[in-house]
């Protein structure tokens, strides 16, 4: 009766069916399903909608009525079905065609009396009941009534199932924690676009976030961090909360794969316990983003007894099949220096530091394999051989995941080029990652079998919390539909049409998502004839508001063509240039300074060369009148960068002036090697022969703060006359020895001079 029924259902359907293609403004399901075929007509959500499920598929069926009746206001009516299908109903059927299906596989039919929801497995169904909610207006997400909304669900036959196995998004929650809720609803946006995986990195220099009962200083001492202001970040996840976010993951069928980083990354561990490194410390928790030198030592058992008591308790929590051990960015310098690692390679046969860490791995790895678990590394694990039931995740590029397949290992393919959101849009936007293939066409048929599929690395050194909306979303779009739907042809545009479509769906849901694409363009000419800059702006992503402003007067704006806009900055202003969709701000804001000054557009000279690798188009930029932007890197040009020297410049101002105040904007990133010097001097001189030491700013800032900080070191003068205007600026030697690259030589960054 059952087949029957199904049969009947799946025929009158396509019968009325006309059309191979989804209609545009009704059918916009991010990721794509592999086949849509549209019916005429409509079923329409009302009080009445009956929902059956089968006895099995009873938590779906509860999971729907959730969904559906917090936006509707309807008290829908759910009961085991009778294999009858109902007018007015929505049915959620198991069958047993897995051939058909696939695990994760499903079929989605809508007409005018019914839906029918139908899978091999539950999480096939969940995915069906994914397209169904995407099928309905945006505000059915709402999580309070929404009034005056006509619930009609367009008519479709869909046969939807996923290419890869993987589909997953890697959230640092150690570089700055993220609180319990946080993690859960990022949960049910994963679900939402059909991802599977939430690779949950849990260990690293800067943290220790997972409670283990049997070392309580990992998170008594090793989940926070102390700045030198005396202030103190962090926070941890009791085992109540793993549990609690385990289940939570299984219900909406997401594994959470833990990431125990070994044996790099691991400064917050033997801060802890610094018996179990190569020096025994004393060591603090990291507070600067980087590589530190200090790891586990490979040398000592006891590492290996305080890594498999860990790993005791891990196993207990995640249920799923896969521990992630880390591997990466691991440095040897203390294994070379250290008499245990030594021993261990001569006693071991060892050909050097690299074949130890293959060692390690592959140790830890017959360790996890006996309680039944599998190990994924990062691409690092290759060298010195690879672990021989480990899976790769490869982010150095493809050659990692070439290289494990051809071995006959799985992969992960997730390289920095597609898959790095921390990453800007002006390095990585969504096209780029739509256009993401994560099969490497050096392999053939049999090897590409072995890519599992891919994940989003949201890496949170300059992401706290409240900006992940912002780098994920709408890239993790793109991904979905890379790794679910795996277009053979990649049409963009059309992608990128459901995209907008698809921006109503993220209003409801809360997400305050970014940017697509490097937003504008932006080009900065001074006019000496009529001494002043002339600003051309071109915005590229299209679809936004655009709104220029200053911070001190009303700009007169040209536009010049549909996307160009140009105005004229002839005093020293702040141009401040945002982005709206409907209303709502899409991205930060993008600030661009202009100064004008006595030694604007005039000539100076330098003691010390700048680098090659920061020269802000050269000497001229010093007194070019444009500030830099809260960036050093990327398309920024307006910082001038020194390393392992000194600062020393002389302004002629061509004339002698009455000088009240003398300026120099520097940049700070201690992680990267910037810092502030430890102080300037300011000289002044008429003759540019006899210099007059005017000052001097001894600079008081934090550099284990990892933030990125822009600062106008200044002194203020009596009026006094000068025509020449030296300034010099003391570098570090080098990194102090708590910094990650300890010994290494610092940068000073600078954007302007300015005399006032």
């Amino acid at each position: 009766m059952k087949i029957y029924t199904i049969l009947l259902f799946y025929v009158l359907t396509i019968l009325y069916s006309f059309e191979l293609f989804a209609q545009p403004s009704e059918i916009n399901i991010i990721p794509a399903p592999k086949s849509i075929m549209v019916n005429e007509g409509a079923f329409n959500l009302n009080a009445s909608t009956k929902i059956y499920y089968e006895k099995k598929a009873q938590p779906i069926a509860d999971y729907l009525k959730k969904i559906l009746t917090q936006s509707t206001g309807f008290d829908f009516a759910v009961s085991e079905w009778n294999n009858l299908v109902d007018v007015n109903s929505i049915i959620i059927s198991l069958t047993n065609s897995e051939n058909q299906f696939g695990k994760e596989g499903y079929t989605l039919v809508v007409n005018t009396n019914n839906v029918m929801i139908e899978a091999a497995e539950l999480n096939g169904l969940f995915y069906g009941v994914q397209s169904l909610r995407q099928l309905l207006p945006p505000e059915i997400e709402s999580t309070s009534k929404a009034e005056k909304v006509i619930w009609r669900i367009p008519g479709v036959v869909i046969l939807d199932a996923p290419e890869f196995s993987w589909r997953g998004l890697n959230l640092d929650c150690c570089r700055h924690f993220m609180n319990k809720e946080f993690i859960k609803r990022y949960i049910d946006l994963l679900a939402y676009h059909k991802f599977n995986v939430l690779h949950w990195h849990l260990t690293e220099d800067q943290a220790w976030r997972i409670e283990i009962k049997k070392y309580p200083e990992l998170t008594k001492k090793g989940a926070f961090r102390t700045y030198d202001d005396g202030s103190v970040y962090g926070g941890f996840y009791t085992q109540e909360d793993v549990k609690e976010v385990v289940d939570y993951a299984a219900s909406r069928f997401i594994n959470v794969v833990p990431e125990i980083e070994m044996p790099g990354h691991s400064t917050a561990a033997i801060s802890c316990y610094p018996e179990i490194s190569c020096t025994g410390g004393p060591f603090d928790v990291g507070t600067l983003w980087g590589i530190y030198h200090d790891i586990y030592c490979a040398g000592n058992e006891k590492t290996f007894e305080f890594l498999e008591n860990v790993i005791n308790e891990v196993v207990d929590l995640f249920p799923g099949r896969y521990i992630h051990v880390g591997g990466d960015e691991a440095p040897k310098d203390r294994w070379k220096e250290c008499p245990k690692c030594q021993q261990r390679i001569k006693d071991e046969g060892l050909a050097d530091e690299h074949e130890l860490q293959s060692y390690f791995i592959k140790r830890m790895e017959k360790f996890i394999n006996s309680k039944g678990k599998k190990i994924v590394g990062w691409d690092e694990i290759l060298e010195g051989g690879l672990a021989p039931e480990a899976t790769v995740q490869s982010w150095r590029g493809l050659r990692g995941a070439i290289d494990a397949a051809k071995q006959g290992h799985d992969v992960i393919v997730s390289p920095t080029s597609n898959c790095y959101f921390d990453y800007s849009v002006d390095v990585t936007d969504m096209q780029k990652v739509y256009l993401f293939d994560p099969v490497p066409q050096e392999l053939t048929a049999a090897e590409r079998k072995h890519v599992l599929g891919s994940e989003a690395n949201m890496w949170s050194e300059y992401a706290p919390q409240e900006l992940i909306d912002d780098r994920l979303f709408p890239r993790m779009l793109a991904l979905s539909e890379v790794v679910w739907t795996y277009p053979t042809e990649r049409n963009f545009e059309e992608f990128r049409q459901r995209v907008q479509r698809h921006y109503d769906r993220l209003d409801v849901l809360g997400i305050n998502y970014g940017l697509e694409t490097k937003p504008f363009e932006i080009k900065k000419l001074f006019n000496p004839p009529s001494n002043e800059f002339e600003v051309n702006v071109t915005q590229l992503q299209k679809d936004l508001q655009m709104n220029i402003g200053s911070f001190n007067r009303e700009l007169l704006i040209n536009q010049e063509s549909e996307d160009e806009y140009g105005f004229t900055v002839p005093v020293s202003e702040i141009i401040k240039l945002s982005f709206e969709r409907n209303k709502k701000p899409v991205g930060k804001n993008f600030i661009h300074g202009f100064t004008f000054n006595k030694a604007t557009r005039k000539k100076v000279s330098l003691t010390y060369p700048f680098s090659e690798k920061y020269t802000a188009g050269g000497i001229e930029a010093l007194t070019d009148g444009l500030r830099g932007s809260d960036s050093f890197r990327g398309g920024d040009k307006s910082w001038q960068g020194y390393q392992g020297t000194d600062f020393e410049a002389i302004v002629d101002l061509e004339k002698t002036q009455v000088i009240n105040k003398i300026s120099v904007g520097f940049f700070q990133a201690s992680s990267s090697w910037v810092i502030f010097p430890e102080y300037v001097e300011y000289y002044t001189s008429e003759d540019g022969i006899d210099y007059t030491n005017v000052g001097r700013v001894d600079v008081k800032s934090s550099l284990r703060n990892p933030d990125w900080v822009q600062n106008d070191i200044f002194i203020n003068l009596q009026p006094s006359s000068a025509r020449y205007v030296k300034i010099f600026a003391k570098n570090l030697d080098k990194l102090p020895p708590w910094h990650p690259e300890a010994g290494g030589k610092p940068w000073l960054m600078i954007d302007e001079i300015i005399v006032e």
